[in-house]
């Protein structure tokens, strides 16, 4: 699924939460054969994130893991020092980690609603203010990116379709798409472009469940025009693009990499 690498991202650095596996590990390995320096953040899973640095070290590209709870604020500023002072600066952030912990909204505890909330959104608040006040210090560096600096918030279809019995994890990307926006709206003159995508059923170990068996991808697919599960490599192609002067002038909006589930396949027998 991959395109060819062709050095779109040669001399930036791009940090990627939640890299060490899943869609996170894809946008990682994805960046780095674009020529990025990579930063593989991860808060549990030492040996998976050592794995994607070694694989984007064979490729013949530079990779640094750095270990970061991105829901804590001294962990995420300490994050971006490691980052800076690596690297000399962060072209791009990907504000990919989170996670899901389900429940019917009636039995659902408050420290799930909480914990789903303070790594999807806070935590992309955070990371998201980190590289601003970066992008904002530093300046624009119009030989390497006609963009002072680049963030990809990883939101979800369920950004705009409701989802009963997992309804912390759709608020806080309901969420994410505002605040994207709004971000957009006040540092588009800033020459910061911030973009969302918004995946569909992709097959990671978070819903594995879904697509995992012939019957259940089936069921699966009768939400998806486009009969097809998603790969982490149809996101991490679209992220790279996003990343890249390719992409200049889309600036505060969703990309929808879905097979088509946002066009609610339900009514195609009229309703």
């Amino acid at each position: 699924m991959y395109q060819q690498p062709n050095n779109r991202l040669k001399k930036q650095t791009v940090l990627v939460t939640g890299a060490n596996s899943g869609i996170g590990r894809s946008i990682a390995m994805a960046m780095a054969r674009d020529g990025a320096n990579v930063v593989v953040n991860y808060v549990v899973g030492d040996d998976a994130a050592d794995t994607v640095v070694d694989e984007i070290k064979q490729m013949g590209g530079i990779a640094l893991a750095i270990k970061a709870d991105v829901s804590k604020e001294e962990q995420v500023i300490a994050m971006f020092q490691k980052t800076i002072a690596t690297f000399g600066t962060v072209d791009v952030l990907v504000n990919n980690a989170g996670l899901q912990r389900d429940a019917a909204f009636h039995e659902m505890s408050l420290k799930d609603w909480q914990f789903v909330l303070d790594v999807n959104l806070t935590g992309q608040f955070l990371c998201a203010r980190e590289a601003i006040r970066e992008f904002i210090r530093r300046g624009p560096r119009p030989d390497i990116s006609v963009a002072t600096g680049k963030i990809i918030c990883m939101s979800s279809v369920h950004e705009v379709i409701p989802w009963a019995g997992h309804v912390n994890y759709a608020a806080s990307k309901g969420g994410v798409m505002l605040m994207m926006k709004s971000l957009a709206q006040e540092y588009g003159p800033y020459k910061i472009r911030i973009n969302s995508i918004g995946p569909g059923a992709i097959k990671t170990p978070i819903n594995t469940v879904a697509w995992d068996t012939p019957a259940a991808e089936q069921k699966l697919l009768q939400l998806i025009p486009y009969k097809r599960v998603g790969e982490t490599s149809d996101i991490g192609a679209v992220a790279v693009w996003l990343a890249s002067d390719e992409s200049d002038y889309i600036h505060g909006t969703t990309v929808f990499v879905d097979g088509g589930m946002t066009l609610y396949p339900g009514f195609t027998e009229n309703g």
